[in-house]
């Protein structure tokens, strides 16, 4: 039986949901994307217990399959834009496709339909997050930071992190140095 958790993909989190499972006995396989499957039957009251026992960390016990959903397609863009070295050089639509064996035009009317977003739009905010991550780790230029997370060219990061964040990656970049020798100074 497969159970749909609602978190965001890391090792804090999954080590959580497998806390909760083993505390309540269950036998389980992967962890991962957001989904357990646990070996054998599970009774109302393990599962209310596992819900509450979730709630309680943050995490949530999903019930409609929409939502599982939903909750799948976010997990494979984070995983995508953060926890990969490269993004995929596919289309950001096969890849999810593919990856969720489902139609991609389903998933993005449903991800609409659910939060109010487009899939493509919720990919950019992530990726922005990501640069805005690199900036600060200070270990990539522009070039290869534009390259690594498929980018058209330096330009085009430029303007998208300006369209979200209002200020140049330069210009940020900028600010976290001023807040290192600020604090370099105390």
């Amino acid at each position: 039986m497969k159970l749909y958790i609602k978190y965001m993909v890391s090792i804090r989190c999954k080590m959580m949901v497998k806390s909760e499972l083993d505390r309540l006995g269950l036998s389980y396989g992967v962890v991962d994307l957001g989904e357990v499957e646990v070996k054998g039957h599970i009774s109302a009251e393990q599962r209310a217990q596992l819900k509450t026992s979730l709630l309680k960390s943050g995490l949530e016990l999903m019930d409609d399959r929409k939502s599982n959903l939903i909750e799948k397609v976010k997990s494979v863009i984070v995983e995508m834009i953060h926890y990969s070295e490269e993004m995929p050089k596919t289309k950001n639509s096969v890849y999810i496709g593919e990856k969720l064996k489902y139609d991609y035009t389903y998933l993005a009317n449903l991800f609409s339909e659910v939060t109010g977003i487009t899939i493509e739009h919720y990919i950019i905010l992530h990726k922005i997050e990501r640069v805005k991550e690199l900036l600060i780790y200070d270990e990539l230029n522009l070039t290869e930071i534009s390259y690594r997370l498929n980018y058209s060219s330096v330009a085009h990061l430029s303007n998208q992190f300006r369209k979200i964040t209002g200020l140049t990656p330069t210009f940020f970049r900028q600010l976290r140095h001023k807040r290192r020798i600020a604090l370099d100074n105390l």
